[in-house]
């Protein structure tokens, strides 16, 4: 159950997130009710995870995934097209989400 909050964490976050840069600067109210609402969300999945993983494990993983869904969001909303050593640095962020979650023992399965 844990990672299923997880998921909701990160998702609420990229949102959130995504709505930041369209609030341009908290001066439109419904993309800063999008941030305040998304951040509220992701933060309080982030307090269930924790029950059962360690901060450290759950922050590499929230962070991480969010990155490359930060990006993703960035091309396809912004026209912010990341470069090759950008996408190169995104895929060794999921290895090592992947190392971390396969062979870690501070990883509960």
């Amino acid at each position: 159950m844990a990672y299923l909050y997880l998921f909701f964490a990160i998702i609420a976050e990229v949102i959130a997130t995504s709505a930041l840069k369209a609030s341009d600067g908290f001066t439109k109210v419904y993309p800063t009710m999008i941030v305040v609402i998304g951040y509220a969300l992701a933060f309080y999945m982030l307090t269930l995870v924790l029950k059962t993983i360690p901060i450290g494990i759950t922050y590499a993983i929230w962070s991480g995934f969010g990155i490359v869904l930060l990006a993703i969001v960035g091309m396809l909303f912004y026209k912010e097209i990341p470069d090759t050593p950008a996408i190169i640095g995104m895929g060794l962020i999921i290895v090592g989400i992947v190392i971390i979650h396969l062979f870690s023992d501070s990883v509960k399965h």
